[in-house]
């Protein structure tokens, strides 16, 4: 599966380079022009990484990275014209995980990118669990407390990725990317077809519901109040 990254600067140059470069080596890359609309969308989206600039208009970088890092466990990767040591204590000290000082080499940056997204491999990798589902990412094995369930690997794509967010409503343009490598608003129906295949082999032993729709937002899974 593609990792999401979202990158968050208020220069349009820069996030219209970061986002054709960090595209081209497959990442699916998503952008916000201020502070405000960053953290918007990183607790909306969930990214697997956010890339940060630190000086914006409304909230800054120092802010934005405390607000995600108290919020999300997603590595952040701050970009500043300011490398002085105290700048980048506070970079860390607010919740990042990397400093890059602007400007910065390409390859540097895509280095840098890889060494954060694999921090969050064995997590991916060992088994995802939520109420009696059970899911090892590494067989494919999927199981309804006893009860082994058959997926095929576009519906175990669909499950493992709400099930990296559990209790989290993702939008369907979230799904559709994220799944099927699609552009959002894209007219097409196979987010909703997906989910409704998933929940009958999920349901089939007649278990309470896990996928839940929230009506004009996305779906989210979360066990079923009692």
């Amino acid at each position: 599966m593609k990792h999401r990254i979202l990158v968050i600067d208020d220069d349009a140059n820069i996030t219209s380079f970061l986002k054709r470069a960090l595209s081209y080596e497959g990442y699916l890359v998503d952008t916000a022009a201020n502070g405000t609309e960053g953290l918007a969308r990183a607790l909306e989206q969930a990214p697997d990484l956010v890339v940060l600039d630190v000086m914006m208009p409304g909230l800054d970088g120092y802010e934005v990275a405390h607000r995600l890092r108290a919020g999300g466990p997603q590595p952040i990767l701050m970009l500043t014209a300011r490398d002085a040591v105290p700048d980048r204590v506070q970079g860390l000290d607010s919740g990042a995980d990397d400093y890059l000082v602007k400007p910065f080499a390409l390859d540097e940056l895509l280095a840098r990118v890889r060494a954060l997204l694999r921090r969050t491999e064995p997590a991916t990798r060992s088994r995802l669990h939520l109420a009696d589902l059970t899911v090892d990412v590494d067989s494919h094995e999927v199981r309804r407390g006893p009860r082994a369930v058959e997926l095929t690997s576009t519906e175990f794509d669909l499950l493992v990725t709400l099930l990296r967010h559990p209790r989290q409503v993702l939008s369907r343009d979230t799904l559709l990317e994220s799944v099927w490598g699609m552009a959002p608003m894209t007219d097409s129906h196979v987010v909703e077809v997906y989910i409704g295949y998933l929940r009958q082999k999920l349901e089939a032993g007649s278990e309470p519901r896990l996928i839940h729709t929230v009506r004009g937002v996305g779906y989210v899974l979360k066990e079923t109040p009692a």
